[in-house]
């Protein structure tokens, strides 16, 4: 039987106006992410996009695009790994636009180095991603700060300012494959995501009473910068003899494994779905950390 490929969702789809004066507050936008996909489409579909990233040109670059095609977007360059610069980037959204409907928190790592920078495995050994046994203080240490600290700070300023607002909201998070099942060779990112589905979940009965919705999407293999960097490490520990110990028994998803070019999803694929939940559209979705995996956690 001919394995039969399923189309990726188009980098130009959109529903006109599903957004429209929504003011949709993102982290981790820069250009080729999930974050920066998810932008781009909003602002296609009516909102107001305030862009929040660490990486300049590429944040930069996504609110570009989106006021090349008409939308609205405000950058402002962040860490969420520290509370203050969160705490301002959401005062900053809304002095611009006078409130916050709807947020992507998609900021995050898979291993400790700084993601604004070049890959540099010789020296920085230290930050690689490891089994538990061979882990350093400042791999764990990073990872944590980014993935679960970091998303801590934005939602604490994130719902302080909806539930002042009253006016109810729907909040998304990235988590990830390693946040519903165990991921090879890399402790730190898969407790931090397990970390993100359980802080879902809790955020998710909070806030109910609000009007707050509160979900996680959480994929496999995506083709993002973020991955990209992570196949980079393990064709280089290959190349060092150092083994994969991320590459585990299992490297692929259902439509994956199936499809004649073994595709991963795209940045547009998730946004897809990002959005859906954002929308009105999934009103009565909360408390749902949906696997956008491709499979991935069915076999």
């Amino acid at each position: 039987m001919k394995q039969q490929g399923i189309n990726p969702v188009s980098p130009d789809a959109f529903f006109p106006n599903r957004l429209k004066e929504k003011v949709l507050f993102i982290t981790g936008v820069a250009k080729g992410s999930i974050g920066g996909a998810t932008a781009i489409r909003a602002g296609r579909e009516g909102a107001k996009v305030f862009c929040v990233d660490l990486k300049e040109k590429e944040l930069q670059e996504t609110c570009d695009q989106i006021k090349v095609e008409g939308g609205d977007a405000f950058p402002f360059l962040a860490d969420v790994r520290d509370p203050l610069q969160v705490e301002i980037a959401v005062k900053k959204c809304v002095e611009v636009y006078g409130k916050i409907n709807l947020v992507l928190n998609a900021a995050g790592v898979m291993d400790g180095n700084d993601p604004s920078k070049p890959q540099d495995f010789e020296n920085n050994l230290n930050l690689l991603p490891s089994p538990i046994h061979k882990a350093t203080d400042e791999y764990w240490k990073n990872v944590m700060d980014a993935n679960i600290n970091g998303l801590f700070y934005c939602l604490r300023a994130q719902l302080n300012q909806m539930v002042n607002q009253g006016e109810g909201g729907s909040i998304v998070n990235i988590s990830s494959i390693a946040g519903i099942i165990g991921l090879p060779g890399n402790c730190a990112y898969s407790a931090s995501k397990h970390a993100v589905t359980g802080l879902t979940r809790n955020a998710s009965i909070d806030y109910a009473p609000y009007g707050i919705r509160i979900n996680s999407v959480n994929m496999a293999q995506t083709d993002t910068p973020m991955v990209f960097r992570a196949m980079e490490f393990v064709k280089w520990a290959v190349s060092q003899g150092k083994g994969s110990g991320m590459a585990g028994l299992k490297s692929a998803s259902l439509l994956s494994a199936n499809d004649p070019q073994h595709r991963g999803s795209t940045p547009w694929e998730q946004a897809a779905t990002i959005l859906f939940l954002l929308s009105d559209d999934a009103s009565n979705i909360t408390g749902s950390c949906i696997a956008t995996d491709g499979g991935w956690t069915t076999y």
